[in-house]
């Protein structure tokens, strides 16, 4: 069966690494059909909408969706997506690859991050001019939906070998927000007992301060929506940047995939931007629909030249997107 694939570019370097992506999965033996949709900044100037819903019918009914960047209209882009593919845990790993300049060399982790509540509800209200209020919503189904997937991620051995022996580790924050993340605390760490699974549990601001220290004491970690987005991108900065981190967003049929390095307005356009976390997106994309050896095929071909050559510059090198692409196939 021939699977469908949407593809959205959107803005800045995403024109350039999702094709990039795309040249990979071409590459490798499953055969699939890409469906090109539009979203962005430049989709918003045009169309006066950011998501139109075309783009948002075809993520919703395709097999998977793999996104590029978007600019100032990135929340009016990614948390439609997100709801379109019924997202409800966002998978962000961070790990350090031989020949990659990393603050942390021994850093390998994962972050498992609630995807549809938290602060991120969108419920905020400007009440006058002196006070603006925030409501945090965290219900009981979604934190457990969260632990459930966490308990099969770990128990499948998708996880890194760090941290709590085949468990994980919940941030999060509860000694404040004693009802929000209490209650978020609560469930997960009884979903854990339940399936059996090992796991611990850190404040996330002392997380903070642990995680650079000493990154090998964790593995696979779960989160509320804000604490899991923050948290991975101090990660990425043990490992080199964000401009090698992929990110999954999993609904129970459908799936999203996207690099979290953003739209880079400063190498827009001018051939240079580094498509590893792109491509490592794809990989994720394909491990997601089935094919465990292909997406193992890529990876290994994203470290063969991460740690051989030819390098962006961010890395300290000087090939260009195409180059570094043409590498990697190479490699397949």
């Amino acid at each position: 069966m021939v699977e469908e694939i949407v593809v959205i570019e959107g803005d800045g370097i995403g024109q350039e690494v999702v094709p990039a992506a795309i040249d990979v999965l071409e590459a490798i033996e499953p055969e699939f059909e890409f469906v090109e949709a539009d979203a962005g900044d430049a989709t918003k100037a045009e169309t006066g909408a950011a998501l139109p819903d075309a783009t948002y019918e075809l993520a919703a009914n395709a097999d998977a969706t793999l996104f590029g960047a978007a600019g100032e209209t990135a929340a009016e882009v990614i948390l439609p997506l997100r709801e379109a593919v019924g997202s409800f845990v966002n998978v962000r790993p961070a790990k350090a690859y031989p020949g990659v300049d990393a603050l942390r060399p021994e850093t390998d982790v994962v972050f498992l991050r609630e995807n549809t509540e938290g602060v991120y509800s969108g419920h905020e209200d400007r009440l006058s001019d002196d006070l603006s209020t925030l409501t945090r919503v965290v219900t009981s189904s979604a934190s457990r939906e969260l632990a459930e997937f966490a308990c099969e991620y770990v128990m499948e051995g998708r996880g890194p070998a760090n941290g709590p022996e085949s468990g994980f580790t919940v941030a999060h924050k509860a000694n404040v927000m004693r009802e929000t993340d209490g209650r978020f605390r609560e469930e997960v760490l009884a979903v854990a007992e339940e399936r059996g699974i090992d796991a611990d549990e850190e404040l996330m601001d002392a997380f903070a301060t642990k995680l650079p220290l000493d990154p090998t004491q964790y593995g696979t970690i779960v989160c509320p929506n804000l604490a899991g987005d923050v948290l991975s991108d101090l990660a990425a900065g043990l490992v080199g940047g964000l401009g090698l981190l992929p990110s999954a967003n999993i609904g129970h049929e459908n799936a999203l995939f996207e690099p979290v390095h953003g739209t880079a307005p400063d190498i827009a356009g001018e051939g240079v931007a580094n498509p590893t976390a792109a491509i490592l997106s794809a990989a994720m994309l394909v491990e997601y629909l089935g094919h465990q050896d292909e997406a193992a095929a890529i990876r290994s071909a994203v470290e063969s030249v991460l740690a051989d050559g030819p390098r962006t510059g961010d890395l300290g090198g000087d090939a260009t997107t195409e180059g570094v692409t043409a590498a990697i196939i190479e490699r397949l």
